[in-house]
């Protein structure tokens, strides 16, 4: 596996895979260890998840440099990354007992129970966009639930991927209730058909969730699937139109441009259509594009050159079908895997970019007359991640709650994730939540417990 600096293009370190024989005795030990770990007291395990939100906390600085040097987001938004990741632990730490605490329930018998109870080993597929968010927000609940955890990482971050597997380690886990394996995604298919793996999680691009769910329902087993999205991103002539703008610029080129939850496709009412391009583009060429270990950089490289050559299709194909650039459109000239933030209009319906995710720093705006006319665009999409929406009119903002298909609707705020709250989406943007009380819940026997009246009852229940 190489790790490459996305910047400069050049090698950074070569990891060497996983053979099959230590895969065995990797797997083989998660199955082991689950069976004392799903033992271990919430207090302790809440103990030791402090403890990994301490040295995430401790290490921020260090981390965030390995995720720039893998994927080349900004440092500063790579240390903000590890601090969320503290944050992930310490919510867990705090609320996974309460989250799983056994409710009584009232049917004929003497007394019935719902227990959550933890399943084993589960697999984490996970991709190199948020290197670290994207498996803490996995693992933090998994494990407080009393699962162990096997991470299969997207091959360009093994750095990042070697880091997780070192904090847990560092807070006091015991060996192998979290691993990494490093592995490309062939073995995948072997992992999920192990009877030792009782589930899997995958966020990633469509292509591979289908893979992944397939197999697993060959299997009959649990899979939770976060894929792609192609999020709207709604304004009404009631919104203010400043924050509305300012907030645009920075939901698409967040991560630089590379996150399923970025707003991608901008809808914006005929009113006041003209003075949003106007200030839209105004915004996206003061974007500061560069190394992104500078503070001062807004939007760093794209993470793989097959990214940015799968982007600069879809945009040359979109403009020879008829979409109007109005900012950018080409790659950067000279080292590394930049695309500068662009912005098409226009955008006709055989356009790539009218279905297809675009994942780097272009923007695509269409004009609507209404507000029903934005929400029947908004669904006009095979994705149904996230939404955003923005209005003063609060006849619209129970419109677009209700009729936006999405997993999240945000009104008059940025679609970001949060601990508290539950995230996935629908349609073909996958199944499933994480996050919250709703994210702990997925990969747990939900058992139910039937006291005859004839049953003596343990202290306690």
């Amino acid at each position: 596996m190489k790790s490459v600096n996305p910047a400069t293009g050049q090698l950074i370190r070569e990891y060497a895979e996983l053979g099959d024989a230590e895969l065995e005795q990797r797997i083989a030990r998660a199955a082991e260890t689950f069976r004392s770990w799903r033992g271990v007291p919430f207090a302790e395990r809440a103990r030791l998840m402090v403890r990994a939100a301490e040295r995430l906390e401790a290490r921020k600085e260090e981390l965030g440099r390995h995720a720039t040097l893998e994927m080349g987001k900004t440092l500063k938004a790579a240390i903000a990354e590890v601090e969320k990741c503290a944050w992930v632990c310490r919510y867990y730490a705090e609320s996974a007992e309460g989250h799983l605490a056994a409710e009584e329930v009232k049917s004929g018998a003497k007394k019935s129970l719902v227990q959550y109870q933890p399943l084993g080993p589960v697999l984490a597929v996970m991709p190199w966009n948020f290197p670290f968010w994207q498996v803490f927000r996995f693992a933090a609940p998994a494990l407080m639930a009393g699962n162990v955890g096997l991470l299969k990482h997207a091959s360009n971050v093994p750095q990042c991927a070697l880091d997780i597997e070192a904090v847990f380690a560092e807070a006091g886990f015991p060996r192998d209730v979290f691993q990494t394996l490093l592995i490309g995604s062939g073995k995948v298919r072997r992992l999920i058909d192990d009877p030792r793996v009782v589930a899997a999680t995958l966020t990633g691009s469509e292509g591979a969730g289908v893979a992944v769910g397939e197999q697993a329902g060959r299997q009959i087993k649990k899979v939770v699937l976060e894929l792609g999205g192609s999020d709207p991103f709604l304004v009404m002539p009631s919104a203010d139109l400043s924050a509305a703008v300012k907030t645009a610029v920075a939901a698409r080129c967040i991560n630089n441009g590379q996150s399923c939850i970025a707003a991608k496709r901008f809808i914006i009412h005929s009113a006041i259509y003209a003075e949003f391009e106007r200030r839209y583009v105004e915004e996206m060429v003061k974007l500061r594009v560069g190394d992104p270990m500078l503070p001062e950089t807004d939007v760093g490289p794209l993470a793989t050159e097959q990214t940015r050559a799968d982007l600069e299709k879809q945009v040359d194909e979109s403009v020879r079908a008829g979409a109007r650039v109005l900012l950018g459109g080409k790659p950067a000239e000279g080292p590394g895997w930049f695309y500068p933030p662009t912005v098409l209009a226009r955008i006709p319906e055989q356009a790539p970019a009218y279905r297809d995710e675009v994942f780097g720093p272009v923007a695509l705006l269409f004009e609507v007359p209404s507000a029903e006319e934005a929400v029947r665009l908004a669904n006009d999409s095979t994705f149904g991640l996230g939404a955003s929406a923005w209005t003063g009119d609060v006849r619209e903002v129970a419109l677009f709650a209700r009729e936006i298909e999405a997993g999240q609707v945000f009104l008059n705020a940025m679609v970001a994730s949060d601990p508290r709250l539950p995230f996935g989406g629908v349609k073909r943007s996958g199944h499933g939540r994480e996050l919250g009380r709703w994210g702990i819940r997925e990969f747990v026997n939900t058992k139910t417990i039937f006291l005859a009246q004839s049953a003596p009852v343990p202290e306690g229940w």
